[in-house]
C-alpha cells in the first residue's frame, strides 16, 4: 500500500515524534490523470526540522519520496512542523 511505503521512507530517514498520512485520492476520480498516482496530505512532526525553512522541509520529504513521484503520488500536501510549532498549534 502507498501510505505504508511513504510512512516507511520518511519514518527510516527522520526522528518522527508524530507523523499521519491521509489518503484522498477517490476524492479526485473525475480528475483526468486519476489513474496516475494518489494524492495525500502528509503532516510529519520532527525536531529534524529545527532551524530549517519551510521550503526546505518540503524539499526534504520530496527528496526522500522521490523515487514514488509522479507514479504512486500525483498530489502532496505537506504540513512540516518541529515538535514545538505543532505543540503551538494544537
Amino acid at each position: 500500500m502507498t501510505q505504508d511505503k511513504i510512512l516507511q521512507l520518511i519514518k527510516s530517514k527522520l526522528n518522527i515524534e508524530y507523523i499521519d498520512i491521509n489518503d484522498l485520492t477517490s476524492k479526485h476520480k473525475t480528475h483526468k490523470h486519476y489513474d496516475q498516482g494518489g494524492h495525500y496530505t502528509l503532516i510529519v512532526v520532527s525536531d529534524d526540522f529545527k532551524n530549517i525553512s519551510l521550503l526546505e522541509r518540503h524539499k526534504i520529504i520530496y527528496n526522500i519520496l522521490n523515487g514514488m513521484l509522479k507514479n504512486e503520488i500525483h498530489a502532496l500536501s505537506i504540513t512540516a512542523k518541529t515538535i514545538g510549532e505543532y505543540q503551538t498549534k494544537c
